[in-house]
């Protein structure tokens, strides 16, 4: 990251490389212009964002590098949805991104162009910005300043969306596009994926209504204000849509739909209307991957907030915060469960991990210790009338045998809901059941570092950390899994308004390689004896491919 002294005009060179050439989009403390790289000749996008007057060298060069970062995570989990940020700098009070060019057109130029939309064309373009929202809200990011300046379309309606990694760029909140701010940015509360499904909601009313749901002003706090205190204007021309926009426009966060809802709401728009294609994208995705259903899921648990908690956050051993970026991914999902009910109250005290003789959780080892858990093969207790007959597994117990070689027990109704794939170096699977809300979650990383502890602790948990109710549970441990070295950490937090508890094992094999596990489940049920049992039966069961 560069810092850039002199001030730079259009036509001159930024950080002696880039040129502005052409505006193409503003917003309030946001200027969007075509450019080139002359080192290349090559086209792409920059982007000035002003900082605020205070913002020190340090601060300021730090901001710049957390965009570049959140840019290639956002480009593994969401592949050729993400305009990638290849370069940022500061000059004089603005922050610049360097974008790689994208081949389509301005949401917002796209309305004034053709007009508003029907409701059906409205669904399906939701369903392209859910997308994206639930692989980063699943890696623990939110993207704050989403608006229809954020997002360009395909020929084809796919969607890329910029702008990740902006928010709390500047002092005062949400200034790019106050007229799609949460009424808790308004507040300048603290945000999370609930902002990101209200902005979503206020772009649906303004590609069916023609305006936003509620009217820029000609300052950016009297707009803020306007969003905080006044009623919504109801839709007129929404028709079907009407219910999920005004589910979705809630002043209170924790009443708006949640991504699941919202998936099967705009789903359900789409089936009514008798002139639109069912969404073609995730077919798209289904490519290349052998054994994985193209079936749709509202519960998608491998990219939303649920996906990182429910799910695979940024896994230990992680696809996202290890690897280089990727242009390849797949997913199969499966039809959606009902979401966990909500729970008030607090988790008990950290379980010791499941595999090893109970001790209380507040004595768990410092990740200098070392405990040996490393069973030879899986148990086989002595058969009884509980026992899945002739295997010396529980009750409705069976080996799963994945594509990607690896083998595990699974409970009853249990398969993979999605995965995702980077390349050759990166895979996740997740597992659930219709009707279910546990999940299990299995990533592989050809890219990992050489301390399993390491990685919850600095690239994790920094991401875990801004997630709604997070509280880790006990301290990381580590231990030797199979032979390998292994760390376990278990943690709770927030899921659309639910509270659930995850276990995580992440464990080394060799060579940079590694793999993790996460069995995730309401809090509350977290003690079940069959929860328990799920988790051991997980642990007991993994193995790794044979060479």
């Amino acid at each position: 990251m560069t810092m850039v002294k002199a001030h730079v005009s259009a036509h001159e060179l930024l950080a002696g490389r880039y040129r502005p050439l052409d505006v193409l989009h503003r917003e309030t403390n946001r200027i969007c212009w075509y450019g080139e790289d002359v080192s290349t000749e090559r086209p792409c996008l920059l982007t000035e964002i002003g900082l605020p007057a205070s913002t020190d060298e340090e601060t300021a060069l730090r901001t710049a590098g957390g965009v570049v970062r959140m840019s290639k995570t956002m480009r593994v989990v969401a592949p050729g949805r993400i305009a990638t940020v290849v370069d940022a700098m500061v000059q004089d009070g603005a922050l610049w991104t360097v974008t790689e060019p994208v081949d389509g057109v301005l949401l917002g130029e796209l309305l004034a162009q053709q007009g508003t939309f029907d409701p059906a064309r409205a669904a399906r373009m939701g369903l392209e910005l859910l997308e994206v929202l639930e692989a980063a809200h699943g890696e623990g990011i939110t993207h704050g300043e989403l608006s229809p300046g954020q997002v360009f379309v395909r020929d084809d309606g796919s969607v890329v969306v910029t702008g990740f990694g902006l928010a709390g760029a500047t002092l005062a909140p949400r200034l790019s596009a106050p007229s799609y701010a949460s009424p808790e940015q308004a507040r300048d509360e603290r945000i999370g994926p609930a902002s990101d499904l209200w902005a979503l909601g206020a772009i649906l009313y303004t590609l069916v209504e023609g305006r936003p749901p509620f009217r820029d002003r000609d300052r950016p706090a009297a707009t803020l204000k306007g969003v905080d205190r006044l009623p919504l204007r109801a839709p007129v021309r929404a028709g079907p849509l009407t219910p999920t926009l005004q589910a979705l426009l809630r002043k209170n966060s924790q009443e708006r739909l949640n991504r699941w809802a919202v998936r099967n709401a705009l789903l359900r728009v789409l089936s009514e209307d008798p002139g639109a294609e069912p969404p073609e994208e995730p077919r798209q995705r289904l490519r290349g991957l052998p054994g994985v259903a193209p079936s749709r899921s509202g519960r998608l648990l491998i990219a939303g907030t649920a996906l990182a908690v429910v799910a695979v956050a940024a896994v230990v051993l992680t696809v996202t915060k290890a690897l280089p970026g990727s242009d390849s991914t797949t997913t199969g999902e499966a039809p959606a469960p009902p979401a966990p009910s909500a729970s008030a109250s607090a988790p008990a005290p950290a379980p010791p991990s499941p595999s090893v003789s109970p001790t209380p959780s507040s004595s768990a080892s410092t990740p200098g210790n070392r405990v040996d858990e490393s069973p030879a093969a899986p148990p086989t207790p002595t058969p009884t009338k509980s026992a899945t007959a002739g295997t010396g597994l529980p009750a409705g117990f069976r080996v799963y045998h994945s594509p990607y070689g690896f083998s595990l027990a699974l409970p009853k109704g249990f398969k993979p809901l999605a995965t995702k794939r980077q390349e050759d170096l990166a895979y996740r699977v997740t597992f659930g059941a219709a009707g279910d809300p546990r999940t299990l979650a299995v990533t592989f990383s050809k890219a990992v570092g050489s301390d399993a502890v390491a990685v919850w602790r600095d690239d994790v948990e920094p991401g875990l950390e801004q997630h709604p109710g997070y509280e880790r549970l006990g301290d990381i441990r580590a231990l030797t899994y199979q032979g390998h070295e292994a760390a376990d950490m278990q943690w709770v937090e927030e899921v659309d308004g639910t509270r659930v508890r995850t276990f995580g094992r992440g464990f080394l094999i060799g060579g940079g390689e590694g793999y993790s596990l996460r069995w995730t489940t309401p809090a509350d049920d977290w003690n079940d004896d069959a929860n328990q049992q799920a988790l051991k039966t997980f642990l007991s069961t993994f193995r790794v491919p044979q060479a």
